[in-house]
């Protein structure tokens, strides 16, 4: 799983472990947008819950995303966590200029959707610029008393400070195993 507040780049993260492990990824947002910006996990959260489980069924994936519906499904059923917890000036320089990008290149976010990046929504609350600033502080507490809980124990968590050390989890899980290498988990303490 790889898990971080809007913004802090999880489905390109997840894009690069998937590449790397020669994994499917599976991309929460891809599951619940719909046409029109209808989210599956509001209209019908039986039907994405439902998508998501099909999505991961076999034995490895990797999944982006932080839909609370169902989270203690794939974190109880994952391995490894992937903690983007960047400094707030790094998600917002993210998260602005992701924005700008999609805004100027009108290309559509999900295949089959129809939806695009649209300037008149940069002021709604819900918008991904205005969520990111105003959620960061609270979902940093929330996933550290989350991860607290026993049902995550099955977990490695790797908690990335810095987009360096994304940089270096990628590049340590593409290199031919060694007997005596180091663990991947050291590469997110680097």
């Amino acid at each position: 799983m790889v898990f971080g507040t809007s913004g802090s780049g999880k489905t390109t993260m997840a894009r690069r472990l998937a590449a790397a492990l020669s994994l499917p990824m599976v991309e929460l947002d891809r599951i619940n947008w719909q046409p029109g910006w209808r989210g599956l996990n509001t209209d019908d959260p039986a039907e994405f819950a439902r998508r998501v489980a099909a999505a991961t069924a076999g034995d490895a994936w990797v999944c982006d995303g932080n839909y609370s519906g169902v989270r203690t499904y794939l974190w109880t059923r994952g391995t490894h966590l992937v903690w983007l917890d960047y400094p707030r000036r790094v998600i917002m320089f993210r998260v602005i200029r992701r924005s700008v990008v999609r805004a100027f290149d009108r290309r559509e976010l999900w295949p089959g959707t129809g939806n695009r990046e649209n300037w008149r929504h940069w002021f709604r609350a819900s918008h991904p610029i205005h969520y990111a600033w105003s959620t960061w502080a609270r979902r940093r507490s929330e996933a550290e008393a989350r991860l607290a809980d026993p049902r995550y124990a099955n977990l490695t968590v790797l908690r990335l400070r810095h987009p360096r050390q994304a940089t270096g989890l990628v590049e340590q899980l593409q290199l031919p195993p060694q007997l005596d290498g180091p663990h991947y988990s050291d590469a997110a303490r680097s």
